[in-house]
C-alpha cells in the first residue's frame, strides 16, 4: 500500500525508475541503440513537459531555474549521454519527494502538536459517579470531567480537584510539570500527571486553548515559505553564470560534451529544496519553544527586524493587577464606591474587571446585576445598577459625564508607582472616587529588553492606553525612554506605521492591540491565555505567557534565515567548483549527474539544522519557573480599560 501511495505521489519519479531499468537491462543485453532511444525519448518528453511550466513561469514574470535542468537535459541528450539525461530527469522529477521527506522531518513539532489533539472525554452526568465516554467535541461548558492520569485535558475548565499537577511542555515548551490548586484554570492540551482529577468544562472544543493552537500551527504548516523571492535573488545570475561557463567549456576545449558536463552540476535544487526545508525547520523550532510562527515570511522579517515596540497591561506586565487602594469622593464610602464598580465591571471581559470584582468578592460585598451595560473600547464601561448609572474606567471618560473628577486625588497621593493603575468611577455624573490596583512589570522583562540591545534592535517603543503617569513609572522601572501613553487602537496603529527602522516588531496581548499587530510587520501576541483576535491578527503567538521568548523568535528567526542561505551558498559553491572541474573535462556527465546528487544532499542536510540548536535568548534571561506563572493567570485581555 505504502508503495503504491508512492507511485501515485510521485507518477514521473516512478516511471523515471522503470525507464532506467529498462535501459540498463537493454544496456546489459548489448541492445544499446534501443537503450538510447527509450532514455532520450523519456528524456525529451520530461525536458518538454517542463518547458511549458517554464514558459508559463516566464509570461507571469517569474525566471525560475528550470531553464538549468532543460539546458542539461537536451545537451546530454545530444551528446549521446542519456544515462545522464536520466539522472538528470531522476533529480528533477524526484525534487519534490525529496522535499516532502525534508519538510517532513523539519516539521516534526508543528506536526506533533497536531496529531496530539484531545479526541475523547469522560463526562460525569449529574448525582453520577460513573464517567460516561464522549467525543471530545462533544463537551459543553458546565461539564464535570473525569481526567485520568497521563491523559490530555480535552477542553479548557477549571479544576475542582484540590489540587494536581499538569505537564504543559507541549504547549508553552516549559519542561517543569505545574501544580494547579482548586479554582484555577487547567489548559486543553496539558497532560494530567500522577492522580485523576476533576475539571468543569469552561469552553467547547473549538474555543478551548489547544484547538486554537491547533488551528495556528494548521495555518503555519500550510503556509508557504518565501522560497521564491529567495531562490529569485540567486536564479539569474547563476543560470548566466552555469550556461557561460558551460559555452566557453565548449568553445575552449572544441567538445560539445563539456557543456553538457558543466550543465549537469548545475541542477537547481539547492535552492529550490533547501530553502524551504530551513524555513519549516525553523518554524517547527520554534513550535518546541513555544512560539508558533505562521509563516517564513515572519521568520525572515524577524531576523532582519531593526526596532520593537510593547503594549504594557499583559505583555510587559504580569496583567493582573490587584486591588490596593480604595480612594472615595467626600459623599461616597469606600465599600459602596467598590461595589458599585465592581457590578459594573462584570460586563467587561478585560483583567482590570477582573481585579475589581475579586476584590468586592474578597470583601463580602454583594454585587447587583446591571439593567443595561456596553463597553466603549479602550475607554471603560457604562451600566444602570440599582438605578444608578455607573461608569468606571479612564478619567476622561468619567470626566466627559462627572466634570468634577479632576484628577482623582492624584495631586494630594503623588502619581502611581510603577506597575500601578488608577481606575475612576462616577455615579449618577458625579465622581465617586478612584481604584488604585498594581500590576508588577514581568520579573525577566527588564533582562528581555537588554537582550533585544545585544541582538541589535533599537531602544524599544512603549505604546499604550494606560494613563501617562503610570506608563511612564513602569516605563522608567523598565528603562524604556519611549513611551505613548493614552492611546486609542489607530493611534498605534499611526505610531507603529511612522516608525522609521524596519521590520518592525509589535508586541501585544488585547483585543484593542489586534490592529496593530496586523499592521506591523510583525505582530507578536503574548499568551495564547489572551485575546483571540490578537492571536488570529498576529504573525506570531507566544503560547507561554513567558515574555522572553519575544528575544528567542529573533534568535530563531535570525538563525533559520542564516542557514538557509548558508544551504544555499553552500549548494552554489559546491556546484560552481565542480563546474570548473567538469569545464576542463575532469568530471564526465554521469559521474556528474550522481555528483550533483550529493551536493543536493549536502545543501539539504545542512537545512534541516534548522529544527535543532538551542534558543540563544534562553540562556541569559534565565527562565521564569512554569508554576510561578500559572498562580499568575487571569482573565483574557478585553479592551482597555487602564486609567492613570
Amino acid at each position: 500500500m505504502r508503495v503504491l501511495r508512492a507511485i501515485r505521489r510521485y507518477p514521473v519519479v516512478a516511471a523515471t525508475m522503470v525507464v532506467g531499468v529498462v535501459v540498463f537491462a537493454l544496456l546489459g543485453a548489448h541492445l544499446n541503440t534501443p537503450a538510447a532511444w527509450i532514455a532520450s525519448l523519456f528524456a525529451l518528453l520530461i525536458a518538454a513537459v517542463t518547458s511549458v511550466r517554464m514558459i508559463r513561469d516566464i509570461l507571469r514574470g517569474h525566471w525560475g531555474l528550470d531553464i538549468l535542468a532543460v539546458v542539461a537535459i537536451l545537451s546530454t541528450v545530444a551528446v549521446g549521454e542519456y544515462v545522464a539525461s536520466l539522472i538528470i530527469v531522476l533529480m528533477l522529477s524526484g525534487g519534490e519527494a525529496l522535499e516532502d521527506y525534508a519538510a517532513g522531518r523539519a516539521r516534526g513539532e508543528l506536526d506533533a502538536l497536531l496529531s496530539r489533539a484531545p479526541q475523547a472525554a469522560h463526562r460525569l452526568p449529574p448525582n453520577s459517579q460513573t464517567p460516561q465516554d464522549i467525543p471530545a467535541g462533544a463537551v459543553v461548558p458546565g461539564d464535570v470531567l473525569l481526567i485520568k492520569p497521563a491523559e490530555l485535558v480535552p477542553v479548557d475548565g477549571v479544576l475542582l480537584s484540590p489540587e494536581g499537577s499538569f505537564d504543559e511542555s507541549s504547549l508553552t515548551g516549559e519542561p517543569l510539570p505545574v501544580t494547579i490548586t482548586e479554582g484555577q484554570t487547567v489548559m486543553s492540551g496539558s497532560v494530567n500527571r500522577s492522580q485523576a482529577a476533576l475539571i468543569r468544562a469552561t469552553a467547547a472544543t473549538e474555543d478551548s486553548q489547544y484547538q486554537r493552537i491547533v488551528a495556528l500551527v494548521r495555518e503555519a504548516a500550510e503556509s508557504k515559505a518565501p522560497v521564491v523571492r529567495l531562490a529569485d535573488r540567486f536564479a539569474v545570475p547563476f543560470t548566466v553564470f552555469s550556461l557561460l561557463l558551460a559555452g566557453i567549456a565548449w568553445w575552449v576545449s572544441g567538445e560539445p560534451v563539456r557543456f553538457a558536463e558543466v550543465l549537469v552540476l548545475a541542477t537547481p535544487c539547492p535552492l529550490l529544496i533547501a530553502a524551504p526545508v530551513a524555513f519549516m525547520g525553523g518554524m517547527s523550532r520554534a513550535a518546541k519553544d513555544g512560539i508558533i510562527v505562521k509563516g517564513g515570511a515572519t521568520l525572515q522579517q524577524l531576523a532582519g527586524a531593526r526596532s520593537i515596540a510593547f503594549d504594557k497591561t499583559g505583555t510587559l506586565t504580569y496583567g493582573k493587577p490587584e486591588l490596593t487602594t480604595i480612594q472615595p469622593a467626600s459623599s461616597f464610602a469606600a465599600d459602596d464606591v467598590l461595589r458599585l464598580a465592581a457590578s459594573a465591571e462584570q460586563y467587561s471581559s478585560h483583567v482590570l474587571a477582573a481585579a475589581v470584582q475579586n476584590a468586592a468578592q474578597e470583601r463580602g460585598l454583594q454585587l447587583s446585576p446591571a439593567t443595561t451595560a456596553s463597553e466603549v473600547a479602550t475607554n471603560g464601561v457604562r451600566a444602570v445598577v440599582d438605578g444608578h448609572t455607573v461608569l468606571v474606567g479612564k478619567r476622561r471618560f468619567v470626566a466627559a459625564e462627572a466634570p468634577d473628577t479632576g484628577d482623582g486625588g492624584e495631586t494630594k497621593a503623588g502619581a502611581p508607582g510603577a506597575g500601578q493603575l488608577r481606575v475612576y468611577v462616577a455615579v449618577d455624573g458625579r465622581f465617586a472616587g478612584t481604584l488604585l490596583l498594581s500590576d508588577t512589570p514581568r520579573r525577566n522583562a527588564k533582562a528581555t529588553l537588554e537582550q533585544l540591545a545585544r541582538l541589535g534592535l533599537e531602544p524599544p517603543v512603549m505604546l499604550t492606553g494606560d494613563g501617562r503617569a503610570s506608563a511612564e513609572s513602569a516605563a522608567a522601572a523598565l528603562g524604556i525612554q519611549q513611551v505613548h501613553a493614552e492611546l486609542l487602537p489607530e493611534d498605534k496603529v499611526r505610531l507603529v506605521a511612522a516608525m522609521p527602522s524596519r521590520p518592525v516588531i509589535m508586541v501585544g496581548d488585547g483585543v484593542n492591540d489586534a490592529p496593530v499587530l496586523a499592521a506591523a510587520d510583525v505582530g507578536i501576541a503574548m499568551g495564547a491565555r489572551g485575546s483571540t483576535a490578537a492571536g488570529e491578527s498576529a504573525d506570531a503567538v507566544i503560547v507561554a505567557d513567558d515574555i522572553s521568548k519575544v528575544a528567542d523568535a529573533v534568535v530563531i528567526g535570525r538563525r533559520t534565515m542564516r542557514i538557509a542561505l548558508g544551504s544555499i551558498w553552500l549548494g552554489i559553491s559546491l556546484s560552481v567548483g565542480l563546474m570548473l572541474a567538469a569545464a576542463f573535462g575532469f568530471i564526465p556527465a554521469v559521474a556528474g549527474a550522481l555528483i550533483q546528487e550529493l551536493v543536493d544532499l549536502a545543501a539539504i542536510l545542512n537545512a534541516l539544522r534548522a529544527v535543532g540548536g538551542g534558543s540563544a535568548a534562553a540562556r541569559p534571561l534565565g527562565r521564569i519557573d512554569g508554576a510561578a506563572e500559572v498562580s499568575r493567570r487571569g482573565a483574557g485581555n478585553g479592551s482597555k480599560l487602564n486609567s492613570a
